[in-house]
């Protein structure tokens, strides 16, 4: 079970954008987008996935420590992977964010009796969540939400349509991910 944190903005969802046009329409009010020059705003979501599907989606209040942290954990990690049907044998994967390896974490982690995956303290970022945060943030961007509730709200749908096939194809490839990491000498790969 992969997991990780995300920062969604609301009006940076589609940063680049081209017009092709004439020299003398460059200014022609369709050809210019506005800008927001003060807090747009955001959201901070943590989600978690496996081979079956997505987990559920959690929208973060606040600043995390490992209380907050582990509260996510019970309130969505367990029922999640309760609900994808993963049996026993499972792996938990999060990366060493200090409130992940807190020693009330580890304890907590321990108490539930949760493998977690040994993760690199200095690696490039492997975690195929990242994968699906792209694919979140490019169909949030398709439906333009136009506050920070209705961010959330799109946030939740659009997580919950990622097809389980796409999960699944994440961590079949991920053995190739991981050979290409290495051969690159943990430089930058297609993934």
């Amino acid at each position: 079970m992969w997991s990780d944190e995300t920062k969604i903005d609301i009006f940076s969802l589609n940063s680049t954008r081209h017009v092709w046009r004439k020299k003398k329409d460059e200014y022609n009010l369709k050809n210019t987008f506005p800008t927001v020059k003060h807090g747009s705003g955001n959201i901070i979501l943590w989600g978690s996935f496996s081979a079956k599907g997505t987990g559920r989606l959690h929208r973060i209040e606040g600043k995390m420590d490992w209380a907050m942290y582990c509260e996510i954990l019970a309130n969505n990690l367990l029922p999640s992977v309760r609900a994808l049907r993963m049996g026993r044998g499972w792996v938990f994967q999060h990366d060493n964010d200090p409130k992940h390896t807190a020693r009330a974490t580890k304890e907590w982690l321990c108490k539930k009796h949760l493998k977690v995956l040994e993760w690199p303290n200095q690696s490039p970022d492997l975690n195929p969540i990242e994968n699906l945060w792209r694919k979140l943030k490019v169909r949030i961007a398709l439906r333009q939400p136009r506050n920070l509730k209705d961010l959330e709200k799109v946030c939740m749908e659009e997580w919950a349509k990622i097809p389980a096939v796409v999960c699944a194809n994440l961590v079949k490839n991920y053995r190739k991910r991981m050979i290409s990491v290495i051969a690159n000498k943990g430089f930058c790969t297609k993934y």
